[in-house]
């Protein structure tokens, strides 16, 4: 928690005005709140599939992109046109669309609105794999051992994989969101799975390279969140354990990480904060690290943008992440010093997916016919999600994040066990069932879980499907009604 307690808020005249949100969904709400308790204007966006969506209704003004679904959250040009015209002096990408595109935070440079984010220059370098490894290795920073830059063949490949053992990761250099990444456990992977990759890259992110690395087997994701100004001043919120994921995709976020010592965490904290001084960054941003099974860090990316999971540190540390995000931009130095930081207790944040765990995760999507959000002490529910709200088939499937927070880890397991009975969403099929499941496992309450762990145990797939009360009370009326020959 913030330790200082002479620390006021003071918001300087050359704070914004005026926002534009350049995101949908919850991100695009949390971003419209912080906004409106820093009494500045909000603007949103939104496609006519989202003519209905929550940030909308939240936002002071709301502005059309047209029919397009997806192609409009993802127009540069336009979006900035639109915050010209708005009166914006300044836009907040949020997470996923454009939020790591360096060309957004450029036009936006070049039409005189400030990019909450770092500059298109740091968000380009990072973004590439290659360019990102080069940087902390100068930096010092410890690095998985592969390739010195992209791969220029399948002969390339084959020879370092043998030259650095089996398994290895081939990867997207401009890849991100677990996509354009494959594991080969052999020569015969190798071979199968070069020009998928390749493929992949191209399709997803418009570009062939790939890489390759020694892939570190089950290992924990530890992730650092930092914040840095541009006085050139840095610091760190502490670590989130990332390491509950399906398929490179992140499912339950725990903060701090229940794994870490307190050497360990002294030393991961250290390193992002180098790392991010090593490039110049500015605003928020995510140092990423895999800890292997000899305890030992390496590097994997930096996310150049606000994360998914920002409420759990913003939950152990008091810090509104979203509120420095802003300020920073603005060119206001760092509100808190490194030794005004501390963390308490722990909390965990699920990503309510509108996904069907029984049927491989598929996604589902459709009218919500019924919706109560959880409460009570340490609860805290970042929805964009209402009773009536049909979720859209064109964007990803989180629709909410639940996040708790309690003095100890067995006290956070038992509060997020409660919560996730608190929430009734009908309608759809959602992971919340899933959670619970994870929340009741031995290794999961032990603290002792890794990236294998979804993949391990495909067994949690395995509960008891309730039915919802208005499939429950027909089942009766019918049952009734056939007693009494109606």
């Amino acid at each position: 928690m913030i330790q200082s307690t002479s620390l006021k808020f003071k918001e300087s005249s050359s704070v914004f005005k005026k926002i534009l949100v350049a995101n949908r969904g919850e991100i695009a709400v949390r971003i419209v709140r912080a906004c409106s308790e820093m009494g500045i204007k909000s603007v949103a966006i939104y496609t006519d599939a989202d003519r209905r969506a929550l940030h909308v209704k939240k936002a002071d003004e709301a502005y059309s992109l047209g029919s397009d679904p997806v192609a409009g959250y993802l127009n540069a040009h336009h979006i900035v046109n639109i915050a010209t015209a708005a009166g914006c002096d300044a836009l907040h990408p949020g997470y996923g669309f454009l939020s790591e595109n360096p060309e957004l935070a450029e036009i936006c440079a070049k039409r005189g609105i400030a990019f909450i984010g770092p500059s298109g220059a740091v968000i380009r370098k990072m973004g590439d794999k290659i360019q990102a490894r080069i940087a902390m290795t100068e930096a010092g920073i410890p690095c998985t051992p592969g390739s010195d830059g992209n791969l220029e063949s399948l002969d390339e490949a084959i020879a370092l994989a043998k030259k650095i053992g089996y398994p290895v990761m081939l990867k997207a250099t401009n890849g991100g969101g677990g996509r354009g990444i494959r594991r080969c456990d052999s020569e015969n992977d190798l071979l199968n799975n070069y020009e998928r990759v390749i493929s992949e890259a191209s399709k997803a992110f418009g570009k062939p390279e790939v890489f390759l690395e020694k892939c570190i087997v089950k290992p924990r994701h530890i992730e650092v969140q930092i914040l840095a100004d541009s006085q050139g001043d840095a610091i760190h919120l502490f670590e989130r354990d990332c390491s509950i994921q399906r398929r490179n995709q992140k499912l339950i976020e725990i903060a701090p990480s229940p794994q870490l010592s307190t050497t360990q965490r002294e030393y991961i904290g250290n390193l992002a904060v180098k790392a991010a001084k090593a490039v110049g960054y500015r605003n928020a941003g995510t140092v990423e690290f895999l800890l292997d099974a000899d305890n030992r860090f390496y590097f994997m990316e930096m996310n150049t943008r606000l994360q998914v999971e920002h409420t759990i540190t913003e939950s152990i540390t008091g810090v509104d992440i979203v509120q420095e995000q802003i300020r920073i931009a603005s060119g206001l130095p760092l509100r808190y010093k490194q030794s005004e930081i501390s963390y308490r207790g722990f909390a965990m944040e699920f990503r309510i997916n509108a996904e069907d765990p029984k049927n491989d995760f598929l996604p589902s999507f459709g009218k919500i016919t019924r919706y109560y959000s959880p409460g009570g002490p340490g609860v805290r529910m970042d929805a964009a999600i209402y009773t009536g709200y049909v979720i859209p088939p064109y964007y990803d499937s989180m629709c909410a994040k639940l996040t708790v927070w309690a003095l100890d880890w067995e006290r956070v397991i038992e509060r997020g066990k409660r919560a996730l009975n608190d929430i009734e969403v009908y309608g759809i099929k959602t992971t919340i069932p899933y959670y619970q499941e994870i929340m009741n496992h031995p290794e999961f309450r032990a603290g002792t879980f890794d990236t294998s762990f979804v993949e391990s145990h495909p067994e949690l797939t395995n509960y008891a499907v309730e039915l919802p009360p208005e499939l429950i009370a027909a089942a009766i009326s019918a049952a009734i009604a056939a007693h009494h020959g109606i």
